[in-house]
């Protein structure tokens, strides 16, 4: 079973995607900021990430370069999401190496099936 790390400082979003991704049949880890999400990669090694941009200390982007800095994160893939849905913000990411760019408020299936997608399965 794929292992999904969301990470989002909005308890109800994270909450509402842990369900998601249970339901489709993936285990769930959380982290609530940017610092726990780099201390439950080296921790855990999710297979794929889910990202807010928007973090209290440091940003989603700055986790995203962190991870892509590192020879063993720089291929994991990221889903970065975000609310902010300016071209600016999705060129950044990118740049920074994000797999893929969903905005807030996203369909629930697209976002299985992109995680899927990135995972090279098959969505159920």
């Amino acid at each position: 079973m794929a292992n999904v790390l969301v990470v989002d400082d909005e308890p109800n979003i994270v909450l509402s995607i842990e369900f998601l991704m249970e339901q489709a049949g993936f285990s769930v880890t959380s982290a609530a900021n940017g610092e726990q999400a780099l201390e439950s990669v080296a921790a855990h090694a999710p297979d794929i990430l889910l990202l807010d941009i928007s973090l209290p200390g440091i940003s989603g982007f700055d986790v995203l370069e962190a991870l892509r800095n590192r020879p063993s994160t720089a291929h994991l893939p990221v889903i970065m999401l975000t609310a902010h849905g300016r071209e600016v913000e999705r060129e950044k990411g990118a740049a920074l190496g994000a797999d893929a760019y969903i905005t807030k408020p996203f369909s629930t299936q697209a976002l299985v099936d992109q995680v899927h997608a990135l995972l090279g399965e098959k969505a159920s």
